[in-house]
C-alpha cells in the first residue's frame, strides 16, 4: 500500500512538472517582451561586444612627435617609435605649444619630445631626457603609450651604451653582456596577446546570460501576478499539494530555452572570435548546470516582489552594472571590501565567473574548482526552496484579495 501512494505521488508530481514546464513555455512564447529578452537580447549583446573588441589590443595610436634637436640620432628615435606596434607617429610639430593644440583638437593621443641638445649630450657621454606625454583619462590609451614609447627608448639607449662599450674595447658579445647582465623574460600566461576581449568577453557573455534570464523572469513573473486569481495549479490541484513540482517545471522550462543560447554563445561565439578554450567542455557544463539553476531560480524568487512588469525590467537593469563591478571583471575581487564582496555572492556570477575562466582559459579540471561548485550546488537548493514557499504565499495571498473582494461586491 505505502508502495503504491510512493508510486502514486511521484508520478502525480511528474504530471505537475511536466503541465507546469508546457504552461510557462506557452507563457513565454505568447510573451513578445519575454522573446525579446530572452532570445533576441541574448544573441545581439554578445556578438555586439565581441565585434567592439574583435581587435583585442590597441594598436597604431596617433602620436604626436616633437624634435628640438632635428640630428640624425633625433630622427632615428622618431623611426624607432613609429616602428613599435603599439605607437604610430602621424604628425611632427615644431613647438609643444603646437602639439599641445593638436591633442585638444583630438587629432593626437600622446606627445614625445626631444629636447635641443640631445646628441651632443648622448656624443659627450652625458645623460638626456625624452619626455612623454601619454593621455591618462583613457587607461588603454595610456597604457600602450607609454608602453610603446618606453620600448623604443630602452632599445634605443641599450644600442648607445653597446657602442659606447665597444668603443672602449669590449667584443659585441661583451658589451652586451655588461649592458644586460640579468636579462629578463617575459612570459604572459593564458592571455599571449594582451588581449583586453579575450580577458573580458568571457566573463561578459556569463552576466549577459543571468541578467537577461532574471529581466526575462521577471517580465513573466510580473504579468503573471496580474492574471492569478486562483489557488489552483491545474483543475482540481492545489498549489499547497505541488508547490515544489511547480517550481521546478518552471525552471526547467527556462533551462530548455537557454540550451540554445550556451550553445550560440559559449561554443559558436567563442571560436568565432577566438576566446580562450583550454579546459574540457564536459567540465564546463558540470558547473553551468547549477549556475542557470540557480539562477533561473534566483529569478523566480525576485519575479514574487514585482507587481507589474515593467517593475522587474526597472530594478534589474539598474541592478546590472553593479553586479558586472562586483563580479571581479572590473576590478579585482581582492580589491573589493569584504562586506561588499560577501553580498557580491548573492547573484551566481560572482563564483561562476572565477570558476568558469580557470577552466576555460587554465585549462584546470573540473576539482580544481570545487569549493565554486559546491557553493553554487547549495545556492541552487537555497534558491528553489524559497522560490517555492514564494511561490506558494504569493498565490495564497492574491487568492485572500480576490476573496475579499468578492465579498466587498456581493455586500
Amino acid at each position: 500500500m505505502r508502495f503504491v501512494t510512493f508510486r502514486n505521488s511521484i508520478f502525480s508530481g511528474l504530471d505537475l512538472t511536466w503541465y507546469a514546464l508546457a504552461d510557462e513555455l506557452k507563457t513565454i512564447f505568447m510573451d513578445k517582451g519575454a522573446m525579446l529578452i530572452l532570445f533576441f537580447a541574448v544573441f545581439i549583446y554578445p556578438l555586439v561586444y565581441s565585434i567592439a573588441y574583435k581587435n583585442n589590443v590597441v594598436r597604431d595610436i596617433p602620436i604626436t612627435f616633437v624634435d628640438l634637436d632635428k640630428s640624425a640620432t633625433s630622427r632615428q628615435l622618431t623611426r624607432m617609435v613609429g616602428a613599435t606596434k603599439e605607437l604610430a607617429v602621424t604628425r611632427e610639430a615644431g613647438s609643444l605649444h603646437e602639439a599641445r593644440q593638436l591633442f585638444w583638437d583630438g587629432d593626437t593621443k600622446g606627445i614625445i619630445l626631444i629636447p635641443e641638445g640631445f646628441e651632443k649630450n648622448l656624443l659627450k657621454g652625458l645623460q638626456s631626457s625624452v619626455s612623454v606625454y601619454c593621455d591618462a583619462s583613457y587607461f588603454l590609451i595610456y597604457k600602450e603609450t607609454l608602453s610603446g614609447a618606453i620600448q623604443a627608448a630602452g632599445t634605443f639607449s641599450a644600442g648607445v651604451e653597446i657602442k659606447r662599450l665597444m668603443a672602449a674595447g669590449n667584443s659585441e658579445e661583451q658589451a652586451m653582456q655588461q649592458r644586460d647582465p640579468v636579462p629578463t623574460k617575459f612570459y604572459n600566461l593564458y592571455n599571449p596577446a594582451g588581449s583586453y576581449g579575450s580577458y573580458v568577453m568571457p566573463g561578459m557573455i556569463l552576466i549577459i546570460l543571468q541578467q537577461t534570464l532574471l529581466i526575462g523572469i521577471g517580465m513573466i513573473g510580473g504579468a503573471g501576478k496580474e492574471r492569478r486569481n486562483n489557488r489552483e495549479i491545474k483543475p482540481g490541484v492545489k498549489v499547497s499539494q505541488g508547490m515544489f513540482s511547480v517550481v521546478f517545471g518552471k525552471g526547467l522550462a527556462y533551462f530548455l530555452i537557454y540550451i540554445p543560447n550556451i550553445a550560440f554563445t559559449l561554443i559558436y561565439l567563442s571560436k568565432w572570435f577566438g576566446f580562450p578554450d583550454k579546459g574540457s567542455f564536459t567540465d564546463v557544463c558540470i558547473l553551468l548546470v547549477p549556475y542557470l539553476f540557480s539562477v533561473i531560480f534566483l529569478g523566480l524568487m525576485i519575479s514574487m516582489l514585482f507587481r507589474r512588469r515593467e517593475h522587474s525590467i526597472m530594478a534589474l537593469v539598474f541592478f546590472s552594472p553593479i553586479v558586472l563591478f562586483v563580479s571581479g571583471l572590473s576590478w579585482p575581487e581582492t580589491s573589493i571590501p569584504p562586506l561588499l564582496n560577501q553580498l557580491a555572492h548573492i547573484f551566481p556570477s560572482t563564483s561562476m565567473i572565477p570558476a568558469y575562466l580557470r577552466i576555460r582559459t587554465m585549462g584546470v579540471s573540473i576539482n580544481a574548482v570545487k569549493p565554486e561548485l559546491l557553493f553554487l550546488l547549495v545556492q541552487m537548493v537555497v534558491y528553489f526552496l524559497i522560490a517555492s514557499a514564494g511561490y506558494k504565499l504569493s498565490v495564497i495571498r492574491q487568492h485572500r484579495k480576490m476573496t475579499e473582494l468578492a465579498k466587498e461586491i456581493e455586500n
